[in-house]
C-alpha cells in the first residue's frame, strides 16, 4: 500500500498535482528580458553623456569664436590694453608677483574672489613660474581659512544645517580613512561646490588638516591651469590689437580650439566629480 501510494505521489508529480505554476509566465519573462538589456541601457546612457558633452563643446567653441571675432577687438582695444599697458608703466615683475600672491593668498580668507590675479599671474610668468606661484598662494589661501574657521566651529555647523543637501556633501570630507578625506576633499575642490565656501565650511567636518590640503591642491589643478591659460590667450590678443593687426586665421582657429578642448575638459571633470560625489555618498549611507 504504502509502494503502491509513494508510486501515486510520484506519478501525481509527473502530472504536476503537486507542483505549482507560476501564473505570471508572461511577467517573469519580461523581468528577465530586461535584466538582460540593463548593460544595453547603461551603454546607451554613456552615449547619450558623452554626446551632450560633444554637443556643449561644439556650442562653447562656437560662441568663443563669435566672442574674439565680433567683440574681442572692442573689448580689448578699450579696455585690456589700456590695463596691461598701466600695470606694465607702474609696476616691475617683483611687485607684481608681491601683489598677486599676497590677493590669492589673502582675498578668500575675507571672500573676495583672486582669479583676475591668478590671470595676471599666467601672463605675466607663464606656465612654469606662473603655476609654482598661483598653487603656493592657493595653499595658504585654503589654509588660512581653515586655522581660523577652527574657532567658529560651531556657528559654521549651524550655518550649514540651513542648507542639508550641500552639509550632506561638505560631511563626506569628514568621513573615514585617510585615503576617503582625500578624495573627497578633492573631488569637492573640483565640483561646482563654491571654492571660497568650502574653505570654511570644511570646518565643521571632521577632516584633517593633511588630507585636506593635499586634496585641495590637487582639486584645484585644473582650475590654476585654465587661469594660466586664460591669462597668456588674453595676453597675446592685447599684443596683436596694440599693433593694429589682429590673430591670424591660424592663430584664431589654434586659441579656439585651445579654449574648446579646456572649457569641454573642465565641464567634463565637473560633472565626473559631482556624480562621483554622489556615488560616494550613496556608499556612506549604505555602511
Amino acid at each position: 500500500m504504502g509502494m503502491s501510494g509513494a508510486a501515486s505521489g510520484g506519478a501525481g508529480c509527473g502530472r504536476g498535482e503537486y507542483m505549482r505554476i507560476p501564473e505570471d509566465v508572461d511577467a517573469i519573462k519580461e523581468a528577465v528580458k530586461e535584466e538582460g538589456e540593463c548593460p544595453r541601457l547603461l551603454r546607451c546612457r554613456a552615449i547619450r553623456w558623452w554626446a551632450k558633452v560633444a554637443v556643449l563643446g561644439i556650442f562653447l567653441a562656437g560662441a568663443a569664436a563669435a566672442a574674439v571675432v565680433f567683440l574681442g577687438p572692442l573689448v580689448i582695444k578699450k579696455v585690456v590694453v589700456p590695463i596691461i599697458d598701466w600695470q606694465s608703466r607702474t609696476f616691475s615683475r617683483p611687485v607684481i608677483l608681491l601683489i598677486c600672491f599676497g590677493a590669492i593668498a589673502l582675498f578668500p580668507s575675507v571672500l573676495i574672489p583672486s582669479s583676475p590675479f591668478m590671470w595676471i599671474a599666467g601672463m605675466t610668468f607663464g606656465y612654469g613660474y606662473g603655476f609654482m606661484i598661483i598653487t603656493t598662494a592657493m595653499s595658504i589661501g585654503m589654509s588660512l581659512p581653515f586655522c581660523i574657521g577652527s574657532a567658529f566651529h560651531s556657528r559654521i555647523h549651524r550655518w550649514l544645517e540651513k542648507w542639508p543637501k550641500k552639509a550632506a556633501f561638505v560631511r563626506l570630507a569628514g568621513e573615514g580613512d585617510w585615503f576617503h578625506q582625500f578624495r573627497a576633499v578633492a573631488l569637492l575642490r573640483i565640483s561646482p561646490f563654491p571654492y571660497i565656501v568650502f574653505n570654511y565650511a570644511s570646518v565643521a567636518t571632521n577632516v584633517k588638516y593633511c588630507p585636506y590640503i593635499v586634496g585641495s591642491m590637487a582639486g584645484t589643478i585644473h582650475e590654476t591651469l585654465l587661469a594660466i591659460y586664460s591669462g597668456k590667450l588674453v595676453q597675446s590678443l592685447a599684443a596683436a590689437t596694440s599693433q593694429g593687426s589682429f590673430l591670424s586665421v591660424d592663430q584664431i582657429i589654434y586659441n579656439g580650439i585651445g579654449f574648446a578642448v579646456a572649457a569641454v575638459s573642465t565641464a567634463a571633470i565637473t560633472i565626473y566629480a559631482k556624480k562621483a560625489l554622489q556615488k560616494l555618498q550613496a556608499e556612506d549611507e549604505l555602511c
